[in-house]
């Protein structure tokens, strides 16, 4: 059908262009975010890029269902603003027929925002969340360049170690400096290895001395010594460790429904919830007079976007305190939301008016004029 076909690809063309141009803002935003990361020791530098493409993966939910409304409201905009409109409705299609069509672009659309909010989303954190742990828990010496004074990761050591093998595990001209409570020392050695007994890392020193100092007292010690243990790590292995509910896969969030997995549960869901009823909210919000422009109702659009996805993060919040119910947030905000949608529609579409739900005032006014 024509109109049918006509509808769609404008919907794709609009979307298209706004799902391109939003990922290339988002990336830029992400990129300088990452690189602020990076300089701060959060993130690998090498791994910078990776970071921000599980970033932007992770964000892809948001960015779909926003070009998914604003392709809407902008297709549906020009075609008032065009006056094309009044020839679909002059040819007996109204504000009601439109939804076969949007809905039929857009079933696709929900299917990959329900996939990427329910699969791709914990999976993109988690991956982030990986990389910055092991970053994060990298031993001392490999923080450490050839050649360079580096800061330990608990920031009470300071290391210089000139490495001259292909290897991370010894070096040559070692220089440790720490401090421990009211007690710091300089310690320096030919060479050293790192060594492992159970599961705590050792720096093994070798011909070498040590200078004590108790800040309080100012008395002080040298010790020369042929072996030295310098404790790096209590412990290597690598933790699974306790992941939050965003890293937690759904079929966890599930089985395990906690008030924090249920707010996630939720949020997840209400993604795809939030742009079913996106397509009914850019039906209703994409009347415009031509006289007016169309400027005015894509920023009431936004508006409306801003405003019930910060409803989906608040009801998150609340869910996870027990303030409110799950089911009960859920049938609220998007119940309420749908039905509102649905009774708009329904006035536009019936072309409703105030005055004809108000016969008798009319005919009161009609008498005495």
């Amino acid at each position: 059908m024509l109109f049918h076909s006509s509808l769609r690809k404008d919907l794709a063309r609009n979307f298209g262009a706004t799902l391109l141009i939003l990922v290339t803002i988002v990336m830029t935003i992400t990129l300088i975010r990452t690189l602020g990361q990076a300089s701060r020791g959060s993130v690998n530098p090498s791994e910078v890029m990776l970071v921000m493409g599980f970033s932007v993966l992770g964000q892809m939910t948001t960015i779909i269902t926003l070009s998914l409304f604003i392709s809407c409201v902008a297709t549906l905009s020009r075609m008032y603003g065009e006056s094309e409109m009044v020839i679909w409705f002059a040819s007996g299609q109204g504000v009601g027929h439109f939804i076969r069509p949007l809905f039929r672009f857009s079933w696709p659309i929900m299917v990959v925002i329900g996939l990427l909010s329910l699969f791709v989303w914990p999976w993109s954190h988690q991956q982030i969340q990986d990389l910055r742990q092991r970053y994060e828990k990298r031993n001392d010496v490999e923080r450490i360049a050839p050649g360079q004074f580096q800061e330990s990761a608990g920031g009470n050591r300071v290391f210089f170690i000139d490495k001259d093998s292909p290897g991370q595990d010894w070096g040559r001209n070692v220089f440790v400096s720490s401090k421990d409570g009211r007690l710091e020392s300089v310690t320096t050695a030919s060479q050293g290895r790192i060594e492992f007994v159970g599961p705590d890392r050792f720096l093994m020193l070798e011909n070498g001395q040590q200078w004590l100092m108790q800040l309080d007292t100012g008395e002080t010690r040298l010790t020369q010594f042929e072996r030295y243990q310098l404790l790096i790590d209590t412990d290597t292995a690598p933790a699974d460790g306790v992941r939050n509910s965003r890293q937690s896969s759904t079929l966890q969030l599930i089985q395990q429904p906690t008030l924090s997995h249920q707010a996630e549960l939720t949020w997840r869901i209400g993604l795809v919830f939030t742009a079913f009823n996106m397509v009914f909210l850019a039906l209703a919000l994409s009347s415009v007079n031509p006289r007016v422009g169309r400027s005015y109702h894509l920023g009431l659009a936004l508006f409306v976007f801003v405003a019930y996805y910060n409803m989906l993060n608040v009801g998150q919040s609340w869910i996870s305190t027990g303030q409110v119910g799950a089911l009960s947030f859920v049938l609220t905000l998007h119940g309420g939301i749908l039905s509102l949608a649905l009774l708009w529609l329904s006035w536009r579409h019936m072309n409703w008016s105030w005055r004809n739900w108000a016969p008798s005032f009319r005919q009161d006014k009609e008498a005495v004029a």
